[in-house]
């Protein structure tokens, strides 16, 4: 039996050998061997090697998706350096904080974002070269030397993912390459992910649910990839319906738009995938069952975050409750404990959710104090997700426990009260946040988008009526044009609650 590798470029490389002329990515009508990726990859490796990058040193990668972002992000770990994904939408606050705070010295970009990055280089001096993929890298790429193998050890850290930044300045998360390898490795246990899969994805490769799970799942099974610069749903769907594929990830946004083309155009249904997921935010029954009604086929929603990339997943072989999340994947464990005193709860009670497991990271980058906080003695981590376990071992998400509004002494939590409100005719896309309140400490506000602009404050809450308790309802609505939203689709509440307090 092979041993087993100890990262993800490792099994990369090892597929590369086995079946180097396979098709590994289609990207705008081009296809890329696993050979092509290692040459590219290993390209990567020896100019920045040639420039200086040493071992450990932090390299950002600040560009959209494309086959060369998969090549640098490889080449990074072969010349012994750290990945900094940096989100494509951030701007001069953002790029200022994360450069500056994971200590960047090598930045690879693309001549969209690189008027952005100019902005802030006086205020990191840290940042000793920029590489513009669009203009510069056959130059950087050629000053390289040959590559000499150099893998990385299972204790290396391989990624620093910064936080959404909900409160306060986002966080680095320190990933090695085993909470890398271990989760992905669990994950095609899992999903039954096999080098006969071709995976569309149209997820931004910054982000961990395309990367660490899309990009990763296909690197080290030897499968295929069909990659979009971004999610566009017109060529999404079309896709679906026309190409031979086995696989789609998205988050709840994707899906609903997809369910928008698909009412447009009635002559086209998606071809039967192996498998639909959708992850990153909270999917609603309404498009769970419109989804089914679609495609006759079940979409498996899981949970995962930053810190620890997939922690639960609903059954590939058996039932895909709508609302949950499922259950721990193998080799990983989940528990809910009182938010207090942090005791375990029993099932179908309300409580933290925290995970343990190989996969989940090191801690906080140069935040000891925060990484302390978010870990207990027994190596159980805090991750700031309400939710309980039902008796049959699934797991159903409530909210984060920042967001939990306490009006007079009683918990609410919004997720229950989204669901109801979201049924109500006339409502396209629902929030609900606590504002302050004098007399019972926080109220219930609803912030919505109507597709019926008849619809009312009153006639909002009084659909409220038979279906919450009293302290549940909203006290106030505030209708709006669109949702803030994360470029995964997430709401963002801290947004929503400032605005609508001026």
């Amino acid at each position: 039996m092979p041993i087993a590798p100890v990262s993800i470029v490792e099994a990369f490389l090892r597929n590369a050998k086995q079946t180097p002329e396979k098709p590994c990515i289609h990207f705008d009508g081009k296809t890329y061997s696993y050979a092509w990726l290692r040459r590219r990859a290993e390209a990567f490796a020896g100019a920045l090697s040639a420039w200086g990058i040493q071992p450990g040193d932090r390299v950002a990668l600040f560009l959209e998706n494309c086959p060369d972002f998969l090549a640098a992000y490889l080449g990074v770990w072969l010349a012994g350096g750290v990945v900094v994904l940096v989100n494509t939408q951030y701007r001069q606050v953002e790029l200022r904080h994360i450069l500056s705070d994971a200590g960047v010295r090598l930045c690879i970009t693309d001549r969209e974002r690189l008027a952005e990055l100019e902005r802030v280089r006086a205020d990191l001096p840290d940042l000793e070269a920029v590489v513009d993929v669009d203009t510069k890298l056959e130059v950087f790429l050629a000053s390289g030397w040959d590559y000499a193998p150099n893998l990385p050890r299972r204790d290396d850290l391989a990624v620093i993912a910064y936080t959404s930044g909900t409160t306060g300045r986002s966080k680095g998360a320190m990933l090695l390459h085993r909470n890398l390898i271990a989760n992905i490795t669990s994950l095609r246990e899992a999903w039954h992910w096999t080098a006969d899969d071709h995976l569309l994805l149209a997820l931004p490769l910054f982000h961990a649910h395309g990367l660490m799970v899309g990009a990763h799942g296909t690197l080290t099974a030897g499968a295929t990839m069909t990659l979009h610069r971004r999610f566009d749903a017109a060529p999404i769907y079309h896709a679906l319906c026309t190409e031979s594929l086995t696989m789609f990830f998205g988050v709840p946004t994707m899906y609903i738009r997809l369910l928008a083309e698909a009412a447009a155009h009635p002559e086209l249904r998606p071809h039967p995938l192996r498998l639909f997921v959708s992850g990153s935010a909270p999917l609603s029954p309404q498009t769970f069952a419109a989804w089914q009604a679609l495609t006759e086929q079940v979409i498996l929603e899981r949970y995962g975050m930053t810190e620890t990339i997939m922690n639960t997943t609903n059954p590939y072989d058996g039932e895909r409750r709508p609302g949950t999340v499922g259950m721990p994947f193998p080799r990983q464990e989940a528990r809910v404990v009182d938010v207090r005193t942090r005791a375990p709860l029993p099932d179908g009670e309300t409580g933290e959710i925290e995970v343990r497991g190989p996969h989940v990271f090191a801690g906080y980058w140069q935040r000891p104090d925060a990484t302390a906080e978010a870990f207990d003695a027994d190596g159980w981590f805090r991750t700031g997700d309400l939710g309980h376990r039902s008796a049959g071992g699934y797991y159903t998400i409530s909210g984060r426990a920042k967001e939990l509004i306490i009006s007079g002494g009683y918990n609410i939590y919004p997720r229950e009260v989204e669901e109801v409100l979201a049924q109500c005719p006339g409502v396209a896309e629902v929030a609900v946040v606590g504002l302050p309140d004098a007399e019972f400490g926080e109220q219930v506000a609803a912030v919505v988008v109507r597709s019926d602009p008849t619809l009312t404050a009153d006639a909002l809450i009084a659909f409220c009526r038979d279906q919450l308790a009293g302290f549940k309802k909203p006290r106030t609505v505030h209708f709006v044009d669109t949702l803030p939203r994360n470029a995964l689709g997430k709401v963002q509440k801290h947004l929503i609650g400032e605005a609508i307090r001026v």
